[in-house]
C-alpha cells in the first residue's frame, strides 16, 4: 500500500523526469543542411543545468589545476616554446568557434601547458584549455595534429557535453529514485537496495552518451581545424598514433570512448565534408 509521502515524492520525481524528456524532444537534432559536418542541435538535457553555473565551476577547477601545477613547478612559463605554439594554433581556431555556441562571446579563452607524461588535453566549459607535454612529445604531434586535438577538446566545451552529462545525471537519478520508490512501495523491497540497483542501470544507460559525445567532438574538431587552415586528415594520423600508444586498451563496448578504428573510419567518412573548407584556406 502506498504511503502519502512516497506518493508525493514520486509525483515530484515523475514531474522532473517528464520535464527532462520533454526538453530532449524539443531540442531534437536539426536536419537543416549546412556546410561542414552534420551533428544537429545540442542535447536538450543540457538545459537542465544553468550554463553559467557550469562555467563558474570550471573556472574554479581550472585555477586550482594551474595553482597545483605551479606549486609542482610543472606549469609552463609564458615564454615556453611549446606553449607559444599552442597559443598560436588556438588563436587561429577560436574565431571559428562562435558558430557553435552563442555563449562564446562571453568566454575568456585561456591556453596553458603542464609538464606531465600524461597523453592528455582538455577544454573546460568557458574556454579553459590545458595540454600536457606528454601528448605532444609522446605522439610527436605536428601542428595539424595539435589543431585536431585542440578542436576536439574545444568541441566538447562548445557542444556543452559536460553540462549535458550533468543534465543526464539529474534525469537518470530521478528515474532511478522513482523506480526505487515504486519497487519498495509495491513489492516490499528495501528502498536502499532498490535505489542501488536502479542507479547501476542508470550508469549503463549513460554509457552510450559518452561515446556519442566523443564521436561528435571528433567531427566538430576536424571542421574547426579545417576552417582555421589545418589539414583535417591529421585526425586520421593522430588516431593511428593514439592506437599505437594505447595497445591493450579495453574493447569498445567496455569503454565510454569509441575505439581508435571506429574513430578513424568515422573521420575518413567525414573528410569530404571538411576538405573543401581546408582547401579554401590555401587559395
Amino acid at each position: 500500500m502506498f504511503h502519502l509521502n512516497a506518493l508525493k515524492n514520486m509525483t515530484g520525481l515523475a514531474s522532473a523526469v517528464t520535464i527532462a524528456v520533454a526538453a530532449f524532444v524539443v531540442w531534437a537534432p536539426n536536419a537543416a543542411a549546412r556546410e561542414g559536418v552534420q551533428v544537429g542541435e545540442a542535447s536538450g538535457f543540457s538545459k537542465l543545468v544553468p550554463a553559467d553555473q557550469v562555467e563558474r565551476q570550471a573556472a574554479l577547477q581550472y585555477r586550482e589545476t594551474l595553482a597545483e601545477a605551479a606549486k609542482q613547478q610543472a606549469l609552463a612559463p609564458a615564454d615556453n616554446a611549446q606553449l607559444k605554439r599552442l597559443r598560436e594554433i588556438a588563436q587561429k581556431i577560436i574565431p571559428f568557434a562562435n558558430e557553435w555556441n552563442p555563449r562564446v562571446s562571453q568566454w575568456k579563452w585561456e591556453i596553458n601547458l603542464i609538464g606531465s607524461n600524461q597523453i592528455n588535453a582538455y577544454c573546460m566549459p568557458g574556454g579553459k584549455i590545458v595540454f600536457y607535454t606528454g601528448i605532444i612529445k609522446t605522439l610527436n604531434l605536428s601542428d595539424d595534429e595539435i589543431a585536431v586535438v585542440m578542436g576536439h577538446e574545444m568541441a566538447h566545451a562548445l557542444r556543452e557535453h559536460a553540462r549535458e552529462r550533468m543534465g543526464k545525471s539529474t534525469a537518470t537519478q530521478g528515474l532511478a529514485r522513482l523506480g526505487g520508490l515504486l519497487a519498495s512501495s509495491w513489492l516490499g523491497i528495501d528502498p536502499n537496495l532498490a535505489d542501488a540497483v536502479a542507479q547501476g542501470g542508470a550508469n549503463l544507460l549513460t554509457l552510450k552518451f559518452g561515446r556519442e559525445d566523443e564521436s561528435e567532438a571528433d567531427l566538430v574538431g576536424m571542421e574547426l581545424a579545417a576552417r582555421a587552415g589545418f589539414d583535417p586528415r591529421a585526425g586520421v594520423t593522430l588516431w593511428q598514433k593514439m592506437a599505437a600508444a594505447n595497445k591493450g586498451a579495453p574493447p569498445q563496448w567496455l569503454s565510454t570512448h569509441p575505439s581508435s578504428s571506429s574513430r578513424i573510419s568515422d573521420m575518413e567518412a567525414s573528410l569530404p565534408q571538411v576538405m573543401p573548407l581546408y582547401e579554401r584556406t590555401k587559395k
